[in-house]
Formats: C-alpha cells, sequence, structure tokens
C-alpha cells in the first residue's frame, strides 16, 4: 500500500478540472494506454492570455489522477510564460509529495502541459518529437526526457531514472544506455562545481551576507512556497549557517526536508556563496 499525503488522497477521490474544454487554445496527449498511463490536458486563454479553463482526462493510478487534478489548479490564472515553468517537483510538493516510484506521474503531468503550450503556438499535435533519440523501446522514453529527469531532480541512479519516467521498468535492455546518460550528467555537474571552485569567491561582510539571504528568500524561495500555501522565513544567520523556520503547509509536511536541501540551500548555494547550509529552527 503506497502512503500518500492527504492532499493526494484528497485530489484522487475529489479530482478538479475533470473533462475536456470545448474549442481549446490548447491540447496535450502523453503517455499511452499501452504503456499503462494516459493523459490529455486541454485549456484555454482569455483576453489577457492567462489560463482561464484548463481540463484532464487520463487514464492512470491514485498519483497520475492526482498530480493531473493538481497541475490543472496550479496552472489557472497564470500567463503561459508563468505555466510553462513548473516543474514535476512543483506538482509533486503542491501535493505533500509523492512515494518516489510514483513520481512519473507528477513527470507526465509537466509533459502534457508542455506538449499543450507546443500546440498553442505552433499548431502541432505531435505527442513527441519523432527525431528524438528514443532510449526505453518499451515505454517510448527520449534520451532528452531521460536527461531532463536527472538534471531537474538530481537523480543518481538507474531506480531512480525508472521512479520518475519509467525508463529501464520494461524489459531493462535500456539500463546501460541510462547508466551513461547518469554519468554524462554526473560529469557536468562536478565541472560546474570546478568552475566554481575556481572562481574567485565574492568577499561579503556578515551584514551584507544576511542582506543577501533575505532578498534570495523573498525573491525566489518564498513566492515558491507561497503557491502551494506554504513559506519559510530567516529566523538566524551564524557564519554560513542559515537557519530557517517552516510555516503553513511546509511546517510538517513530509518533503519539508528535501525543501530545504534541495531547494532551498541549492537556491542559496547559487545565489550567496557554495558553503552555505540551511539548517531548520527547533523549537
Amino acid at each position: 500500500m503506497w502512503d500518500y499525503t492527504e492532499k493526494v488522497l484528497d485530489h484522487f477521490r475529489n479530482p478538479r478540472n475533470v473533462g475536456r474544454v470545448e474549442n481549446p487554445d490548447g491540447t496535450g496527449t502523453v503517455g499511452s494506454l499501452a504503456c499503462g498511463d494516459s493523459l490529455t490536458l486541454t485549456f484555454k486563454l482569455d483576453k489577457n492570455n492567462r489560463i482561464t479553463d484548463v481540463k484532464f482526462q487520463t487514464f492512470g493510478c491514485a498519483s497520475a489522477i492526482a498530480s493531473s487534478s493538481a497541475l490543472t489548479e496550479m496552472v489557472l490564472g497564470k500567463t503561459i510564460e508563468e505555466a510553462e515553468k513548473i516543474t514535476n517537483r512543483d506538482i509533486a510538493q503542491f501535493l505533500g509529495g509523492l512515494p518516489e516510484q510514483k513520481m512519473h506521474c507528477s513527470v507526465m503531468g509537466r509533459e502534457a502541459l508542455e506538449v499543450a503550450i507546443h500546440n498553442y503556438r505552433t499548431g502541432e499535435n505531435m505527442v513527441k518529437d519523432l527525431e528524438e533519440k528514443i532510449v526505453c523501446t518499451c515505454f517510448g522514453v527520449s534520451e532528452n526526457e531521460i536527461l531532463r529527469v536527472i538534471r531537474e531532480n538530481n537523480l543518481t541512479t538507474v531506480e531512480q531514472v525508472t521512479n520518475f519516467c519509467k525508463a529501464g521498468g520494461g524489459c531493462g535492455g535500456c539500463k546501460p544506455d541510462i547508466e551513461e546518460l547518469l554519468a554524462t550528467v554526473q560529469i557536468e555537474r562536478k565541472a560546474v562545481q570546478a568552475k566554481s571552485a575556481a572562481s574567485p569567491a565574492k568577499t561579503l561582510t556578515n551584514l551584507q551576507k544576511i542582506k543577501l539571504v533575505q532578498e534570495v528568500m523573498d525573491r525566489d524561495i518564498r513566492p515558491a512556497l507561497q503557491r502551494d500555501q506554504g513559506d519559510a522565513e530567516l529566523v538566524d544567520m551564524d557564519g554560513d549557517r542559515v537557519i530557517i523556520a517552516f510555516r503553513g503547509m511546509c511546517a510538517g509536511c513530509q518533503t519539508a526536508e528535501i525543501t530545504r536541501k534541495d531547494f532551498i540551500e541549492a537556491k542559496l548555494r547559487e545565489c550567496v556563496s557554495p558553503t552555505i547550509t540551511v539548517e531548520e529552527a527547533r523549537p
């Protein structure tokens, strides 16, 4: 039995925006019944080019239904440019987390939105670029899709890749290719780290560092958390130790540790200092 959050169960039992928009501005279909999951997303824009209506039809498990339902709520009222910035991690966080073995459902939602936006912009209805190199023939997963989920979610193992996009979950013949793609991304990461280490560090006073941390929190971190009814505030700083407190839906969330490490700390290391560490304030 999967350990689903209450929010996942709510969106599964009471899915929002089910159906198909009449005369949609954008339509996207991903997956197939043969693969076990299929999702069609349609949306309509208002005169200000904001998504005023969006609906989905899906064939899949509880996670697929919940992820699709959550995505429709997330994009309502957004411009195309705002909507296309939503990642599969955003969808999972909106739901309070998904079992890792079900993360491919959030990826499917993100891909359906991407295809629907492409349809709106070009009028093309192709689900996949036929010129892309297909690595997993069992599930039709391309090299570009695999590289994308590896980079966006910091994946390091073949099993994780399978959980996020199903590649390698059939006959297994593509697993050596997936390992090569993982190694390629690992080389990329080491190159970025080496470049960062070789660059002269910008010296900041403690006051400047605190101010910069607060600016990044207010500009990049808190708005993303607030979209999911969560929040985080800067409580204290001790050198490179940043101490935060989670608020709203983030407080006590199952994915709070992932949010702290993979989102907040990663963003502060990128924008402030590569030696920053983030800790959660304890009562």
